[in-house]
């Protein structure tokens, strides 16, 4: 009798420290979550600074980079696809957009 008892508490201690390691750690991040949204809530969000080159374009919204480029992403986020931290200027990817069009047009027929 004994000894099935020793086997069973055996079998058991696994699950049982898992628990408790489980819950401390949960703990743990438990406290690390609220001391970030307390020091968040005392110092506050840091507004994020607009590029320079950043334009509003009709029905497309705000966009960075040279929207005559064909590789412009269009969008506030990323100036190219080819080249998305820029600069634009003296780009070796830049394709004038109507150029491109044009010569694309040319090749169709």
């Amino acid at each position: 009798m004994l000894f099935a008892l020793l086997v069973v508490v055996i079998g058991l201690m696994p699950s049982i420290v898992s628990v408790f390691v489980l819950r401390r750690a949960d703990a743990q991040a438990q406290a690390r979550l609220q001391r970030v949204l307390e020091s968040l809530a005392t110092r506050g969000l840091s507004r994020l600074s607009l590029p320079d080159e950043q334009h509003y374009v009709e029905e497309l919204g705000y966009i960075i980079g040279d929207q005559s480029c064909l590789f412009n992403a269009r969008s506030p986020y990323v100036r190219c696809a080819v080249n998305p931290s820029g600069p634009c200027e003296d780009c070796r990817h830049y394709q004038n957009r109507t150029g491109a069009i044009v010569s694309s047009l040319r090749s169709e027929q």
